[in-house]
């Protein structure tokens, strides 16, 4: 029989609280996002200010600052996600969001004037810096799903996700404001030639304000109660998880606290990565990870090659732009595909899950990314690359969309519903890790593969070795789709409208786990 408290947060109505812990857990993938989208802009500055003008970063550079934060991403997930299990999630977050914090602001502060060592320390800080963002997914997640309900879970754990939608917007209106400020000097040829040395400070506090929002929840982390999951099933406090729960849930004390005293009840035993956990749970946790594996190499390479393809257009009908101008222009392309169709998919997420389930919505969306990275793969070569066709720009906006209302969501929301409290932020953690491997893939792979070196006069004509190499990225793409798709319709499980202990199998016989699972012995 299910505990009071837990039976009554599973059939609570919202509650201002509720909404509150989405705002504050969703400050963290809120930075996640704006860090993540101020990098293109600002790897046109640093291109600008130490590489002689060129407008360009060299492919390496910019390769190594992305994957470097996501490696520390992946370590952030795998540490935090295990203390999260181990020594509580209220107690791990806050200090996930203070490294979050300083480490963000301290990119604003790398050191020197010369270049070495300008990236070496930036290289630092954002290294940093994913070791707190990847600690935030798993505990935000999991924080979500312990106080929501069962009928409205999935819809406030994407409200936390969409977080991510908004620091888009966040990014690219602070970098256009700055960009704004700065460029004081008229549109004169020296200007086209030369980036004042005040630019060196315009990416630095581009950076350091995405610390500011993430900063601000910090006294509402720390106010919030551990999870009443917790107290009451990893460390078998039940009247401290009763005492939390009464005021989110505004009830009395009556209402909520057991009848008899508890005995202490039985927990199994197993460890985590043992036989036995394999048994009852290696398939979820092969689903989560592979998937997440899967869209990351779609999402990451999507978002950090849209500048270079959106910026084509627009250079070979305005010549060379300005530093602050070319930074802006690539700040307001992102907002705008986040305005139009990222920030929709989130939404669309939100109204649906909970209706249409988690693994529908899941194949839906890798369904439709392949057919749109197809549609723009396979013709690329022939038609879109050698053309400035609107087209290409819608198609190419739909993947967001899709990614959003899709597997991008999902993936984030089904570990933190199928493994059983003492194991779920740990699993979460796994899971992410493994997708942040993929998107260390994407971004590395291609990014190298849309860049190109510019024409005269600032144009960007690609070859027909760089159609070529686009043109498969493309197609690639698109087979990586197709290749979830069939993890999802295989492996998946359905999550909606079930409680979490109702999800995670603990209480499974050995011998309904060894025909279920026998594959993972």
């Amino acid at each position: 029989m299910a505990l009071k408290v837990l039976s009554a947060l599973d059939s609570a109505k919202p509650k201002f609280y509720h909404f509150k812990a989405i705002i504050v857990a969703g400050m963290g993938l809120f930075t996640d996002s704006y860090d993540l989208f101020c990098i293109p802009p600002i790897m046109i500055l640093l291109g600008r200010i130490y590489y002689d003008e060129k407008s360009q970063i060299p492919g390496a550079v910019a390769a190594s600052m992305v994957a470097i934060a996501l490696l520390g991403a992946v370590i952030g997930m795998l540490v935090f996600g295990r203390l999260g299990d181990i020594k509580g999630r209220r107690y791990v977050y806050g200090l996930a969001l203070t490294l979050m914090v300083l480490s963000s602001f301290g990119c604003g502060f790398s050191m020197g004037t010369k270049k070495i060592w300008v990236l070496l320390s930036l290289g630092f800080f954002r290294f940093l810096l994913g070791v707190g963002i990847g600690g935030d997914y798993p505990l935000s997640a999991t924080i979500m799903s312990e106080f929501a309900n069962k009928t409205t879970r999935g819809a406030f754990i994407a409200a936390v996700f969409s977080m991510q939608g908004f620091g888009i917007l966040a990014s690219s209106a602070v970098t256009m404001v700055v960009c704004l400020i700065f460029d004081r000097a008229s549109k004169e040829t020296d200007k086209i030639t030369h980036t004042p040395e005040e630019a060196d400070i315009a990416w630095r506090l581009i950076l350091m304000l995405g610390s500011i929002p993430a900063a601000l929840t910090f006294y509402w982390r720390m106010l919030m109660p551990e999870t009443a999951r917790y107290t009451a099933l990893v460390e078998r406090n039940v009247p401290q998880a009763v005492m939390d729960m009464q005021k989110v849930l505004e009830v009395s004390l009556s209402q909520i606290a057991e009848d008899y005293p508890l005995q202490p009840q039985h927990q199994s035993s197993y460890p985590l990565l043992s036989k036995q956990f394999f048994r009852r749970h290696g398939r979820d946790l092969f689903s989560c990870s592979i998937s997440w594996f899967l869209i990351d190499i779609v999402f990451y390479s999507s978002n950090l090659i849209q500048s270079q393809i959106y910026l084509r257009y627009l250079n070979k009908k305005n010549g060379k732009m300005s530093a602050y101008d070319e930074a802006f222009r690539v700040a307001l392309l992102q907002g705008i595909v986040a305005l139009c169709s990222t920030i929709p998919g989130y939404f669309f997420t939100v109204y649906f899950i909970d209706r249409i389930g988690r693994k529908n919505i899941q194949k839906m969306g890798f369904l439709f990314l392949a057919l749109v990275y197809f549609a723009i793969g396979i013709p690329y070569y022939f038609y879109w690359g050698t053309n400035t066709n609107p087209g290409f720009i819608v198609l190419y906006g739909l993947a967001f969309f899709f990614a959003n209302f899709g597997p991008n969501t999902t993936t984030f929301i089904v570990p933190a519903e199928l493994f059983p409290a003492r194991f779920r932020t740990t699993c979460h953690g796994i899971s992410g890790a493994i997708g942040k491997l993929g998107a260390i893939i994407g971004s590395v792979g291609f990014l190298w593969a849309s860049r190109h070196d510019k024409g005269k006069g600032g144009d960007q004509v690609m070859s027909n070795e760089e159609l070529i190499k686009m043109d498969v990225s493309l197609i690639m793409l698109g087979g990586v789709c197709i290749l979830g798709w069939l993890v999802t319709k295989l492996f998946m499980r359905e999550t909606m409208g079930r409680s979490l202990e109702d999800n995670e199998k603990e209480n499974e016989d050995e011998e309904t786990s060894n025909q279920k699972y026998f594959f993972f012995r």
